[in-house]
């Protein structure tokens, strides 16, 4: 993988930063899959459609998604 700079405002950056590796890295994934989906010019629907499976197949439910993205 390859490194990019993306601005963000100063609250999802704080979290981030403050975050734990292991939220981090899952927040990383999310990230490059929807990057990788856009990058392709699909709807937006049909990319979360295809994230939430993909997300589904890996465990991931909308209990444990909203558990990263919320603030500690």
């Amino acid at each position: 993988m390859q490194m990019i700079t993306i601005q963000v405002d100063a609250e999802v950056a704080q979290a981030y930063q403050e975050s734990d590796p292991i939220k981090q890295k899952k927040i990383q994934m999310l990230v490059n899959t929807w990057l990788k989906q856009t990058m392709q010019q699909r709807s937006l629907d049909e990319i979360i459609a295809e994230m939430q499976t993909q997300a589904s197949q890996k465990g991931l439910t909308q209990d444990s998604l909203d558990n990263i993205l919320q603030d500690e």
